[in-house]
């Protein structure tokens, strides 16, 4: 029996509402969003299944959901603000904003190296417990005691959690608000957005409950495997691939109200999908007549930074400042696009050259740390319908 999807699309964007479809029928999808919009407006938005990964409740158009690393990319606009508003110089060292960070040879990390996955810190000697990873004082302290794994500044390695606790710690010393704090009065307060790094009690009862699921088995299709190199650096607790995923051990429940509430720039924020969506339409052009980045400053954050094979990844990937770019590791819908996904299926990005942002989001999460099926197949489906002009 198929699932109830809810919603609207303009004309010409039918395409999205059939990918969304189908991914309840053919992808076990169980319950998600997706929000399109062309030049500042909404072309489709669309909500089906359940609100909860193991419940029947319905998702509801104001449902909201743990959005993993699609946060990195809301969190990097802060650095990009403050830059284009001339309170922060991205050529600048990270210490003399942070004198405490320069021990350890770390006096050459750049402000841009936080964005671009270059700063030579994707792990912690020690992890911290959830409890620490949650106090500003004590990660700041964390990273300013850690070695580089690597000459700042001379390869790249996706930062997967400490991301997070670099760009809060000079969100803080820059502004004297965490980064948390600092999206909410300057970033979702101004476009009205349903979207939080630090989820307010108030708003508690809209989260649905995520948790993994399994991908389908195609029919009459051998299932793809990881390549051995990748498979073996996620096995290897050695790795600098399981070392960065677990600078928080051990990982804390995601439908736990207290991580929810804690301010995690890398990994925790919760939105709504037209709440991502809505974010990146204003990076790139008006909504409602607010705009973030000048076209200056978008040029800035989807020029590439760091490329090749990922020290942490290990697949290649492509970074701008803050932003994963279009091709390799992360498919988006053209060479322009620019944006960030969340580990198992969430994803929001801009595009610029056809006016399209996106956002995608999901109660169930797959092994897929970049690509995830089900927002590809939405994502064919805007190109689709941007081949039979849609909404123009």
């Amino acid at each position: 029996m198929g699932v109830d999807v809810h919603g609207t699309v303009a004309e010409g964007f039918e395409p999205v509402g059939e990918a969304f479809a189908r991914n309840f029928e053919a992808l076990g999808e169980r319950g998600a969003a997706v929000a399109v919009y062309r030049d500042g407006r909404r072309v489709v938005d669309l909500w089906g299944g359940a609100r909860d990964v193991d419940g029947t409740e319905p998702w509801r158009r104001d449902t909201a959901q743990v959005v993993r690393s699609a946060t990195k990319g809301v969190a990097a606009a802060v650095l990009l603000l403050l830059h284009q508003r001339g309170e922060l110089d991205l050529d600048a060292p990270v210490g003399r904003h942070w004198p405490e960070f320069k021990a350890h040879g770390k006096e050459r990390v750049l402000v841009r190296h936080v964005l671009n996955h270059r700063a030579g810190l994707p792990v912690l000697d020690r992890p911290l417990t959830p409890r620490e990873a949650a106090d500003p004082l004590r990660s700041a302290e964390a990273l300013a005691a850690q070695p580089p794994a690597w000459e700042p500044g001379t390869d790249h390695g996706y930062h997967a959690l400490t991301y997070g606790w670099l760009l809060d710690e000079l969100v803080r010393r820059v502004t004297g608000r965490g980064a948390g704090e600092w999206i909410a009065s300057e970033i979702a307060g101004p476009l009205g957005l349903d979207l939080w790094v630090g989820l307010p009690d108030a708003q508690a009862g809209r989260v649905g409950r995520v948790g993994p699921v399994d991908a389908p088995e195609p029919s009459g299709v051998l299932r793809a495997r990881p390549k051995r190199s990748v498979a073996d650096a996620y096995a290897d607790p050695a790795s600098l691939t399981r070392r960065a995923f677990a600078a928080i051990t051990p990982f804390p429940d995601q439908n736990d109200p207290a991580f929810r509430a804690a301010a995690l720039p890398a990994a925790n924020g919760i939105a709504t999908a037209d709440g991502l969506a809505r974010f990146y339409a204003s990076l790139t052009g008006p909504v409602n007549g607010v705009r973030l980045l000048e076209a200056a400053t978008v040029d800035l954050a989807r020029a590439e930074e760091s490329a090749g094979p990922d020290r942490v990844l290990v697949v290649g990937t492509r970074f701008g400042l803050g932003y994963m770019l279009h091709g390799g590791a992360s498919p988006f819908l053209g060479p322009g696009s620019f944006g960030h996904p969340g580990r198992g299926g969430s994803l929001g990005f801009a595009d610029p050259e056809t006016g399209i942002a996106f956002g995608y989001v999901t109660n169930g999460f797959r092994r897929t740390v970049t690509a995830d099926p089900r927002a590809q197949a939405l994502i064919r489906a805007v190109r689709q319908a941007l081949g039979r002009g849609g909404d123009r």
